[in-house]
């Protein structure tokens, strides 16, 4: 049976390999060129509790994921529950039998599992067999796919998959056709994307504590350390992570950290510290649910207002929020080298829909864009010379001058003062900055669209990835327009929408984006389509969601 997209769905509980055997499956499809979206959900549990990982593959182009599946492979009851009316019309779900007595296609996991050594660990293994055995793979073909997957123990993990697929393919064997795509591409998360775009721009440090569902970044780049030239820095807290990154700036390192809502509220002060010394500093605020703790492994856009106004006084800053996982590489070098162009705070907010999916991928190494500061020329230095763009050469220790960075309120030298008019005038330079920063900007891509005709739908961030895959999905003609840019925000190109009244989709339960549309552009959309119950929109739902709010 063919179809557009295959989607493939695999639940068990966390410590069963659910979320490797959705990576492996992931690797296969790319294999055959096909393009690949990967989105996993985890409880935050290490063992036990319900995990899931569903891949959409296409020949052509797959933006986000859908959770109505072609193949569901349950390795236990809850999942089989759970996922059992995920099964598409003409779909399979197939169970660990050991485990499940249900309708479907039942298999001992379990039991042959058991013959080895470390059987909890193995049986999502069987996932990627029940997979090969549905899309026609033959034996051979699968023990390539499970050993080039599965690093350890091979041996015994290609035995187990020969057995799971030898149980199976009678009843499944070729079920599912999946023509080849256009070509192989890399399969990067929206983690790994932003940290190889900030290699690429020259990242010299990246300072983190963990926080879901930025983690990964920080494991990615302490992994890839040497790879990558970027030293990797664990430090006790936030509150040290971002007054260590503000030091680093002062010694010429280009810096980046990452966290989530509340590590960033730990790091404000040292934010409004980067503000008043003009240090270059990019963070990426990969958002949860929040407020306080939240839902640690789930996904919402409810820190939209927070960034925008995160630190105390008034200084220039940049926020903006890439749309998908290619984006996230460009972007990231960009906001790195605009944080040093200008000498700035930037933060580039993200959710974990798109931190932590993976999809397949085409990215510009070359094209990236590269973070030089102005450097100071020659004679006397002063730290904060008042130029008519605001930005000021930048002189590094160890040097002949002095180079004095200053928290309190300065004047050119960096000298503390309490002179109202040399208040006003440093006061008048940051802001001259926040202007040319604002006419760079408008220089460049800020907003995204999608489409030709039809009425507007407009969204930002990882929700762009979902809207793109709705409109496919339903076959609605619409534009899509996603800015990129949302501090400065970008209503020179946004306006024009103002008597067109689109509808507009976002992941917050009070509509914060809605609000910044109408603050910035007088923009009053026609409907706001809104999900903040942690999970991501489900192109089929979001669909008729839109049809509806469209008219």
């Amino acid at each position: 049976m063919a179809v557009r997209v295959f989607t493939f769905l695999v639940g068990g509980k966390a410590g069963e390999g659910v979320k490797k055997a959705g990576s492996v499956a992931a690797e296969l499809f790319a294999s055959m060129g096909r393009r690949v979206f990967q989105m996993d959900d985890y409880q935050s549990l290490i063992r036990g509790g319900h995990n899931f990982s569903v891949v959409s593959t296409s020949a052509g182009a797959v933006d986000s994921h859908f959770m109505s599946a072609d193949l569901v492979v349950a390795l236990d009851a809850r999942s089989y529950e759970v996922h059992r009316g995920h099964v598409r019309d003409g779909g399979t779900i197939v169970h660990n039998s050991d485990t499940v007595d249900g309708d479907g296609v039942g298999v001992a996991m379990t039991t042959e599992a058991e013959k080895l050594p470390n059987p909890e660990l193995r049986v999502g293994v069987a996932a990627v067999s029940v997979l090969g055995a549905a899309i026609g793979l033959d034996r051979e073909a699968l023990a390539r796919c499970v050993a080039d997957g599965y690093g350890r123990d091979t041996e015994r993990n290609v035995a187990y998959a020969t057995a799971i697929y030898d149980a199976v393919s009678g009843k499944l064997g070729g079920r599912f056709s999946l023509g080849r795509g256009p070509g192989r591409l890399p399969i990067l998360s929206g983690n790994q994307a932003i940290a190889l775009g900030a290699a690429a721009a020259g990242l010299d440090l990246y300072l983190a504590y963990p926080m879901t569902p930025s983690s990964s970044l920080l494991h990615y780049l302490a992994a890839h350390e040497r790879d990558l030239g970027v030293v990797t820095m664990h430090p006790e807290s936030e509150i040290a992570v971002a007054n260590i990154a503000v030091g680093a700036a002062f010694s010429g390192a280009r810096v980046m950290v990452g966290t989530s809502g509340g590590g960033y509220a730990l790091m404000e002060e040292a934010l409004s510290l980067a503000g008043m010394t003009e240090a270059p500093l990019l963070t990426v605020l990969s958002s949860r649910p929040g407020p306080s703790t939240g839902v640690p492994t789930y996904t919402e856009q409810a820190d939209l207002r927070f960034a925008l106004g995160q630190g105390h006084g008034e200084f220039p800053r940049v926020v903006a929020s890439p749309g998908s996982i290619s984006e996230a590489f460009d972007l990231a070098a960009e906001m790195l080298d605009l944080v040093w162009r200008f000498q700035a705070v930037g933060i580039l907010l993200t959710e974990k829909h798109l931190s932590e999916s993976a999809a397949t991928v085409e990215i510009d190494v070359d094209g990236a864009a590269w973070a030089d500061p102005l450097i100071h020329g020659g004679g006397d230095y002063m730290r904060y010379r008042d130029t008519g763009s605001g930005v000021s050469p930048m002189l590094f220790p160890p040097s002949k001058g002095v180079v004095k960075w200053n928290s309190y309120e300065h004047d050119e030298a960096g000298i503390t003062t309490e002179d109202g008019p040399t208040i006003a005038a440093m006061h008048d330079k940051r802001n001259r900055k926040g202007d040319a920063m604002v006419g760079y900007i408008r220089e460049r891509r800020t907003v995204n669209r999608f489409g030709s005709s039809g009425p507007p739908i407009v969204t930002y961030g990882s929700t762009t990835m979902s809207v793109l895959e709705a409109v496919r999905a339903g076959g609605i003609e619409a534009r899509v327009v996603q800015p990129v840019y949302l501090e400065p925000f970008p209503a020179w190109e946004l306006e024009s929408l103002r008597d067109e009244r689109p509808v507009v989709v976002e992941q917050s339960s009070t509509g914060q984006f809605a609000a910044l549309l109408r603050e910035k552009c007088g923009i009053e959309p026609a409907a706001v389509v809104r999900r903040y119950d942690g999970r991501p929109f489900d192109p089929d739902e979001l669909a008729r969601e839109l049809e509806r709010s469209l008219g």
